[in-house]
């Protein structure tokens, strides 16, 4: 077992611009920063290991991570949310987190568009209507909700990255 560091390596929650969309972006990649930094160089083959009954592994955070900003902001179609939570066995840590890191950036391009957060996220290459894109009869969310959810979907996934990073070599903070 890992002993404990007692000088914890967190870096403090950004300071963003005062409008609410500035606000949001900016906790967003705060948390985004901080679960790819979770994965980024853990070691195989505990990166995959499950450390809990659930099955639930660190490189799988990333990898649904990964299918959830694509769904979110991209409008791509996930027919298996439950798949997502494993990484394939020929992907190594550094395709994961670059495929991550690529989808973020994806989603960044798109909301860099937005100026209207009530406005339905818009759907790359099928125009801004509501249940344009890859996903028929679903409506696109609201950049708002798509924003406050995906804060809700990275902190939540990003505290259980934690858990585990420290679970595998002892390495703890953000």
């Amino acid at each position: 077992m890992a002993t404990r560091d007692p000088r914890r390596r967190d870096t403090p929650p950004p300071r963003t611009g005062s409008s609410e969309a500035e606000t949001l972006r900016g906790f967003l990649d705060y948390l985004r920063t901080s679960v790819a930094a979770k994965v980024d160089g853990a070691p195989e083959p505990e990166v995959r290991t499950a450390a809990v009954r659930s099955g639930t592994n660190l490189l799988g955070l990333l990898n649904h991570l990964t299918y959830v900003e694509r769904a979110i902001f991209l409008g791509e179609h996930v027919a298996d949310w439950q798949a997502t939570f494993s990484a394939a066995p020929e992907d190594s840590v550094a395709e994961v987190v670059a495929r991550y890191r690529t989808a973020v950036e994806s989603a960044n391009a798109v909301l860099d568009g937005c100026t209207d957060l009530a406005a339905p996220v818009p759907r790359p290459g099928a125009g801004s209507q509501p249940g344009s894109g890859s996903r028929p009869g679903k409506p696109a969310p609201s950049v708002r909700w798509a924003l406050a959810h995906m804060i809700e979907e990275t902190g939540r996934h990003a505290g259980h990255a934690d858990i585990l990073r420290e679970l595998i070599d002892g390495s703890t903070g953000r």
